[in-house]
C-alpha cells in the first residue's frame, strides 16, 4: 500500500513539474479575466467602427448588414431548397417545414464533392458546377414545383444591399476562384442555373446567420450565432446600422469577427507562435483574431510550439522527428483525442507516435498541457468576443440583465470533450448580468438558409396581409374631395330650417354675435364643465390687455366624485336632456341662497376656444376640438342661417360634426372596425364622424384591429390576451406615445407589456404602423371638414383668396406627434385658396366663456 502512495506521489509530482515547464513557456498564452474584460472591451470598441458609416471603411471588423430583419416564430411552413457552400465540398437540402405550428422540420441532402481546379479556377466554372449538382439533386428527389423558393449559404464575406444580393469582398477558406470577387453572387448562382430549373433564389446567407436561424426555429430567443473561431452574428437595432437606411427594428448583423486584431489592436496579446502561423499563411497579416481562434490554425500552432520546446530540448529529449517538422501534419482532431478525460494520455502517446517521435510519460503530460493552453486561449478569446456582443445587445435593450440563446457551431465546439463547457464557464463569468442557453445547431447552416427564406416568405405573406388590412383606412385625394363636399352639403342642411331637423351636422346658433375687438373690460365669473373635472374661473380684463388670474378645481365635486366612485366616468345625470341648462343653474343658485349671479352666457367648449384664441388673433373666427371629442365653431353669415331670425352681421355656429354620417353618407369609406366600435358603444349609430376621429375612440379601434391580426396570427404569435380582449385598455394616449418619433421600440415594446401583451420587435413595428394608420386617416378627416368649411366662409364672402386662423385645442391636437401636421397638409391640399393658420389655445374654453360674457355686454352696450 506504501508503494502505491509513493508511486501515486511520484507520478501527481511529475505531472506538476511538466505543467509548471510548460506554463512557463506559453505564460503569454495564458489569459486573466482582465485581460479578457480588455480585449471584450476592444472588440465592442470595433463593432462600433463597424456600425458607423463614418469609420466602416477602415474598421477590420466589418459589421455587414445581411438584411435578415427577423427570427423564426415557428408558423413558417412550406418545402424550400438550399444550397450551403463553404468548404471543399458543398451541401444541397430540401428542406420541408410543417404546417399547424407543429415545427416538423424534414430534410433530405446531398453532398458533392468540389474539385480543387474549381476552387482556383475560373468562378464561372465554380457556379455553374454547383449548378449542375442543384440539378442533379432536383431530379433525384423529383422536385418539379413550380417557383421552388431557394436559400444560398454562403460561407464568405459579402457585401449585401438587400436580402437576395450579395457582393463578395474576399475569397477565404483556400478558395481562389477567379472572377468573383466584386461580383454580386447571387447573380453568378442564377445566370449558371439551368432555365428549366424552376427555382426562385430569395436569400444570400452567412453560415453564421444560418445558424442562428437554424436554433432560432427551436427556441425563439435565439439572436445570437457562432461558428467558433469563424465569425459571429447578432440582431443589431437598425437605428445602430449607419450602412443600412431605416431606423425600425432589427436587422442580423454579419460581425466577420476573424479579422480583429488586423489594425493591430491585439498585438500585445499576439504571440511569436501566432506570427509564425500568420506569416506562414496564405493571407498574412490578415484574420489574425481567427488565426489565433479557429479550428484551421490550432492543429499547426500546437505542432509549432511543440517543434520549438524540442528544439529547446524541453520534449523528446531534443530530438524532433521529419513529420513535427512537416507543415499540416499535427491537426486540431489530435488535440480533440488527446484531451479526452480518461484516454487522452494514451491517445497523447499514439498520435505523438505516429508522427514519429519516442514520447516518455513526462512529454505525453507536457504535449496534453500544450494542447489544453492552446485551445483554452482559443475559448476564452472566443468568450471575450462574445461577452462584447452579448453587453452590447443588453446596453441597446436598456436592460439590467439579459436572458437570450445563443446557436452554436463548428467542428472544435462539436467534437473538442473540454471546449463547449470552457466557453460557457467563461462567458458567464465575464457577463454575469447576461443569462445564455447555448444551443448547439443540430442541421447545419444549409437548413438555416431555409429558415431565412421560409422566414422571408412568412413576413412578405404577413406583410401582404396586414397591408390589405390596413388599406381599409387609407383615403385617396378623390376620397378625401367627396368627404369635404358631403360635408359641406350637411352644412348647408343644417343651415336650412326645411332640412335643419334631418341634418346630420346639426349647425347650432350660439348667439354669439361677435369675436372679442380688445375692447372688452371687467371681472366675469366662468364655469367649464365638460369632463371629470369642474373649473370655476375668476378673469379680470383690461382694454387691450388679458390676465387669467387663477383655475380653480372645486374640492367638493373632486371629493364628491372620489366617494362615488365616479372620478374617471362620463357625465350621464338623469332628467337633463331636454331641459334649460341655464335655468337649472339658476335654480341651483336660488337654492343655495348665499351669492348672487348674473348668467349672461352659456357656452359650447369649441366657441370657448374660438374666442380665447380670438382675443388674441382677430383673425380667428373657427374654433377646432380635437381631443376626447371632436367638434368645430365658425362665424356664420346671419342670412344663411334660416333658423335664427336676422339678416345682418355674422353669427358663431356650433356645427357639432361629430354626427356627420349619421345619415350613412360616409359608410363607402367607414371600415369593419368602425362598425365594431360603434356596436360596442353607448350611442350605436350616433356620432359616426367622432368615432373615426375623437381621442375617445381612436384607441378603441386600434385594440380591434390587433385583435384581427392576433386571430390571424399576424400578431402576439396568435394568443389574444385577457387584456386585449378588454374594451378601453388600449387609451389613445398611447398612440400618440408610440408614434413618437424619439420612442424606440425598446420603448414601444415596454409600453405594450404594461399592457399585458408580450410582444416581440416585428409586433412592436406592426402596432406602431396601426397606430400611425387610425390617426393619419382621423387627421385627415378632420383636415377634410375643415376644408369645407373654410372654402364655405370664402364663399360667403365672395373671396378669391381667404386669410384665416383656427383656434385649436385638445388633446390629440397637442399631443399626438403627427396629427397637426397631418390635419394642416390636409387642407391646404383640399382648400388651395384659403391660407389657413392653427394657433393653439393655451387658456382653455374657461377664459373663452368669460370672454364671450364680455362680448355680450360689450355688444348690448353698443346695441
Amino acid at each position: 500500500m506504501l508503494a502505491v502512495h509513493l508511486l501515486s506521489f511520484y507520478f501527481s509530482k511529475l505531472q506538476e513539474d511538466q505543467i509548471k515547464k510548460v506554463d512557463r513557456f506559453l505564460y503569454s498564452m495564458r489569459l486573466n479575466d482582465d485581460q479578457l474584460q480588455d480585449i471584450s472591451a476592444r472588440f465592442r470598441a470595433e463593432m462600433e467602427r463597424g456600425l458607423s458609416a463614418e469609420s466602416n471603411e477602415t474598421a477590420t471588423v466589418k459589421m455587414l448588414p445581411t438584411h435578415v430583419c427577423s427570427t423564426p416564430d415557428g408558423s413558417e411552413k412550406g418545402e424550400f431548397l438550399a444550397l450551403d457552400l463553404g468548404g471543399s465540398r458543398f451541401k444541397v437540402l430540401q428542406v420541408k417545414v410543417s404546417e399547424d405550428g407543429k415545427r416538423k422540420v424534414e430534410m433530405e441532402s446531398h453532398t458533392y464533392p468540389i474539385p480543387a481546379e474549381l476552387i482556383n479556377g475560373r468562378g464561372t466554372d465554380l457556379f455553374r458546377h454547383v449548378a449542375e449538382s442543384l440539378k442533379d439533386f432536383m431530379q433525384r428527389n423529383h422536385i418539379n414545383h413550380r417557383k421552388n423558393p431557394l436559400g444560398f449559404t454562403f460561407s464568405f464575406p459579402c457585401r449585401q444591399s438587400k436580402l437576395d444580393e450579395g457582393v463578395l469582398l474576399s475569397w477565404s477558406k483556400n478558395y481562389k476562384a477567379r472572377g468573383v470577387q466584386g461580383m454580386d453572387v447571387v447573380e453568378s448562382l442564377r445566370q449558371a442555373i439551368d432555365t428549366g430549373m424552376d427555382v426562385d433564389v430569395l436569400a444570400l446567407v452567412n453560415d453564421t446567420v444560418g445558424t442562428m436561424m437554424t436554433c432560432g426555429y427551436d427556441d425563439q430567443h435565439c439572436e445570437v450565432g457562432v461558428i467558433v473561431g469563424t465569425n459571429a452574428c447578432y440582431m443589431e437595432e437598425l437605428r445602430h446600422i449607419d450602412l443600412v437606411e431605416g431606423d425600425e427594428g432589427r436587422m442580423c448583423i454579419n460581425t466577420e469577427w476573424g479579422a480583429f486584431g488586423d489594425d493591430r489592436a491585439l498585438d500585445d496579446f499576439i504571440t511569436d507562435f501566432d506570427r509564425e502561423i500568420d506569416a506562414a499563411s496564405s493571407n498574412p497579416g490578415k484574420q489574425l483574431f481567427e488565426k489565433m481562434i479557429s479550428g484551421l490554425y490550432m492543429g499547426e500552432l500546437v505542432r509549432i510550439i511543440l517543434l520549438k520546446m524540442t528544439k529547446e530540448g524541453l520534449l523528446f529529449e531534443g530530438r524532433a522527428s521529419d513529420a513535427l517538422r512537416t507543415k499540416g501534419k499535427f491537426q486540431t482532431k489530435h488535440i480533440a483525442l488527446i484531451e479526452k478525460y480518461k484516454e487522452g494520455l494514451r491517445n497523447t502517446w499514439e498520435i505523438l507516435v505516429e508522427l514519429g517521435l519516442n514520447p516518455s510519460e513526462d512529454d505525453c503530460i507536457a504535449v496534453q498541457h500544450v494542447c489544453t493552453i492552446v485551445s483554452f486561449r482559443s475559448a476564452n478569446l472566443c468568450a471575450a468576443a462574445l461577452a462584447a456582443i452579448l453587453t452590447r445587445i443588453r446596453q441597446n435593450r436598456k436592460f439590467k440583465s439579459l436572458r437570450t440563446t445563443v446557436g452554436m457551431d463548428g467542428t472544435v465546439y462539436r467534437t473538442h470533450p473540454q471546449y463547449p463547457k470552457r466557453l460557457h464557464k467563461v462567458v458567464r463569468r465575464l457577463v454575469p448580468e447576461c443569462h445564455v442557453r447555448f444551443v448547439l445547431s443540430e442541421s447545419g447552416s444549409g437548413k438555416g438558409a431555409a429558415m431565412v427564406t421560409a422566414v422571408a416568405q412568412r413576413l412578405v405573406a404577413q406583410r401582404q396581409q396586414i397591408r390589405e388590412t390596413l388599406a381599409t383606412f387609407t383615403l385617396s385625394l378623390e376620397q378625401l374631395q367627396g368627404l369635404r363636399d358631403k360635408m359641406r352639403v350637411e352644412l348647408e342642411r343644417g343651415l336650412r330650417k326645411e332640412t335643419h331637423s334631418t341634418a346630420s351636422v346639426k349647425m347650432l346658433p350660439t348667439y354669439v354675435y361677435s369675436i372679442p375687438n380688445g375692447t372688452e373690460s371687467g371681472k366675469f365669473l366662468a364655469l367649464d364643465l365638460g369632463g371629470t373635472n369642474f373649473r370655476v374661473l375668476v378673469v379680470k380684463i383690461r382694454s387691450g390687455l388679458r390676465r387669467s388670474l387663477f383655475d380653480h378645481i372645486v374640492q367638493c365635486i373632486s371629493d364628491f366624485l372620489d366617494y362615488m366612485g365616479m372620478k374617471n366616468t362620463w357625465f350621464k345625470a338623469t332628467d337633463c336632456e331636454g331641459n334649460d341648462v341655464v335655468d337649472m343653474l339658476r335654480e341651483a343658485i336660488k337654492r343655495r341662497n348665499e351669492f348672487d349671479l348674473d348668467i349672461v352666457a352659456v357656452v359650447n367648449d369649441t366657441v370657448g376656444t374660438m374666442m380665447t384664441c380670438a382675443y388674441e388673433d382677430p383673425k380667428c373666427e373657427i374654433g377646432l376640438i380635437a381631443g376626447t371629442g371632436s367638434n368645430v365653431c365658425y362665424m356664420e353669415e346671419m342670412r344663411n342661417i334660416e333658423v335664427v331670425e336676422g339678416d345682418e352681421g355674422q353669427m358663431c355656429v356650433n356645427t357639432e360634426w361629430g354626427g356627420f354620417g349619421e345619415n350613412d353618407c360616409m359608410e363607402d369609406i367607414r371600415t369593419k372596425f368602425d362598425r365594431e366600435v360603434d356596436e360596442g358603444s353607448l350611442n350605436v349609430g350616433k356620432q359616426k364622424f367622432e368615432k373615426m376621429t375623437s381621442g375617445m375612440y381612436l384607441g378603441e379601434i386600434v385594440r380591434q384591429i390587433l385583435i384581427n391580426l392576433t386571430r390571424r396570427s399576424l400578431l402576439f404569435r396568435g394568443h389574444i390576451t385577457e387584456s386585449l380582449k378588454t374594451r378601453g385598455i388600449f387609451e389613445t394616449k398611447f398612440l400618440s406615445q408610440i408614434e413618437s418619433d424619439r420612442l424606440a421600440l425598446l420603448q414601444v415594446r415596454a409600453i405594450l407589456q404594461h399592457l399585458g401583451l408580450d410582444s416581440t420587435c416585428d409586433d412592436s413595428i406592426i402596432v406602431k404602423e396601426v397606430c400611425g394608420t387610425v390617426s393619419r386617416r382621423a387627421a385627415q378627416l378632420c383636415g377634410a371638414g375643415m376644408a369645407a368649411i373654410v372654402d364655405k366662409i370664402r364663399e360667403n364672402r365672395g373671396l378669391n383668396h381667404l386669410d384665416i386662423t383656427v383656434g385649436v385645442d385638445g388633446t390629440l391636437y397637442k399631443l399626438h406627434p403627427h396629427f397637426s401636421r397631418i390635419l394642416k397638409e390636409t387642407v391646404c391640399l383640399l382648400a388651395p385658396r384659403c391660407d389657413v393658420t392653427f394657433v393653439l389655445s393655451e387658456d382653455g374654453s374657461g377664459k373663452g366663456a368669460a370672454l364671450i360674457t364680455a362680448v355680450a355686454r360689450r355688444f348690448c352696450a353698443e346695441t
